[in-house]
């Protein structure tokens, strides 16, 4: 059967009804036989577009080809020549607007799935323990990396193959980044795929230091000038949120959705054997319509919490992606469109009994292209609730930049860097979050890679 006469192979998940109430991942991924079934269905393009699209460059067309042949360990080691996270990659990459956006099947039906594709074969290889990346011979040369989350872990690798001696120094107890403290279980399970991607990098002999705050513990001035450090990449992400500015945001139970996250991903509060747990209440209302607040709302619901998401414009803007969308609703979440909140009502103990908000219009498109949202006067309202998530974004930290001589911010306190990494401070590269603001995973890699050659070339010289 011709390749796109063969149906894309959906993968299985969990019930909505039973997924919402646990905090087990979601998706249980392809068997053997439906992956090399979906893997027949590639063309192998000539000019193949999706390669082109990943952030990564990882050959899709090469790895999918041995996946159909059933060679699974040489899928494995094409995808390790680039990246260094695929199982990450495989589950939280937003595919449908890069690799498979490219695919030349979707342009007339439904494109490879190659994202279930890359984590089929980073499951096989991890629980298989086949392919293993190999560092070069060390160079005599020293790089370190501030921050473990994915920038950094991708830099990390890179030079690590190149022979570097490198050092990742993270801020928190444990090291992964947005990939431990952001992300939810259920979408990326923490043991099983982070622990052990980050495993695979510090075979390669990349040390990591936890509870290490750049700016504080260490500075980037005293790494490069008392420490033999050749070259210091920033690779630390935009963890600073941002809240509305609204009357009322400093009640009790109201949170920052990287706080919210923070508090159950990384300290484990919706576990009854950690001390650390995190109130909610009967109701929950998110601020916001990205990932992350799909991320906070899918969590507070699986809290026990009757969850709605609020957001100023209506479905078809928003940013989130449509599967994450598509299973908060599946999974119970309410929205509440073209609503914008006012102000958080508290009770005379100091804590959230609800939030007034406006009903909005769509008005003309603004900087992004997307129409503006427009206040209808007289249509205040309130929301009964006892908990107020602000899933608004967030930026990077100052301490950094404060901390670093001669280091160059925009004014959203992003480091200024060229497509690179390259900074205004000699020896200083930086990428991901910490550059262009709260972006993707696979992009913050991309910018990782892009940084890890431009420290080679800079340290060798050339």
């Amino acid at each position: 059967m011709a390749a796109n006469r063969i149906p894309r192979v959906q993968a299985r998940a969990q019930e909505p009804a039973v997924r919402a109430r646990n905090f087990e991942e979601v998706s249980y991924g392809f068997s053997i036989e439906e992956a090399q079934l979906e893997a027949s269905r590639c063309l192998h393009c000539k000019n193949p577009r999706c390669v082109g699209a990943c952030p990564v460059n990882v050959n899709i067309p090469g790895f999918i080809g041995y996946v159909a042949a059933g060679d699974f360990a040489s899928a494995a080691a094409v995808i390790a020549e680039d990246s260094s996270l695929p199982a990450v990659c495989g589950r939280v990459c937003p595919q449908e607007t890069q690799c498979e956006g490219s695919c030349i099947l979707g342009v007339k039906g439904e494109p490879v799935s190659i994202g279930n594709l890359e984590r089929f074969v980073a499951d096989w290889n991890r629980e298989n323990g086949v392919v293993k990346p190999s560092a070069a011979r060390p160079n005599g040369h020293k790089v370190a990396i501030i921050g473990s989350g994915p920038s950094g872990l991708a830099c990390a690798y890179d030079l690590a193959k190149l022979g570097y001696d490198v050092t990742v120094f993270e801020a928190l107890h444990k090291a992964g980044g947005v990939l431990e403290y952001g992300i939810p279980e259920f979408r990326l399970p923490k043991e099983k795929v982070v622990a052990s991607e980050i495993a695979t990098v510090k075979e390669l002999g990349v040390k990591i230091e936890t509870n290490v705050v750049a700016g504080r513990t260490v500075t980037i001035d005293s790494l490069l000038d008392k420490e033999g450090f050749s070259a210091v990449f920033v690779g630390s992400g935009a963890g600073l949120p941002r809240f509305m500015g609204i009357p009322g945001e400093n009640f009790n139970g109201v949170f920052s959705a990287n706080e919210f996250l923070t508090r159950n991903n990384l300290m484990k509060a919706y576990r009854e054997d950690y001390m650390t747990p995190i109130h909610t209440g009967d109701k929950v209302v998110v601020v916001g319509g990205g990932n992350v607040a799909m991320d906070a709302a899918r969590t507070a619901l699986r809290l026990g919490a009757d969850t709605t998401i609020v957001y100023r414009r209506t479905e078809a803007e928003l940013p989130a992606r449509r599967e994450e969308i598509h299973h908060a609703m599946e999974e119970g979440v309410r929205f509440m469109m073209l609503t914008n909140p006012v102000e958080v009502i508290g009770d005379e103990k100091g804590w959230v009994r609800g939030i007034r908000c406006i009903r909005m219009d769509l008005g003309e498109p603004d900087e992004s292209g997307r129409r503006s949202p427009v206040p209808v006067q007289g249509s205040e309202f309130e929301i009964e609730t006892d908990s107020v998530i602000m899933a608004l974004g967030t930026s990077p930290n100052p301490l950094i930049a404060r901390t670093t001589s001669g280091l160059d911010t925009n004014r959203r306190g992003c480091i200024v860097a060229d497509e690179n990494g390259v900074t205004s401070r000699k020896g200083v590269f930086a990428g991901g979050d910490a550059v262009t603001g709260a972006a993707t995973v696979i992009l913050a890699m991309g910018a990782g890679r892009k940084a890890a050659a431009a420290i080679h070339e800079y340290i060798s010289g050339k």
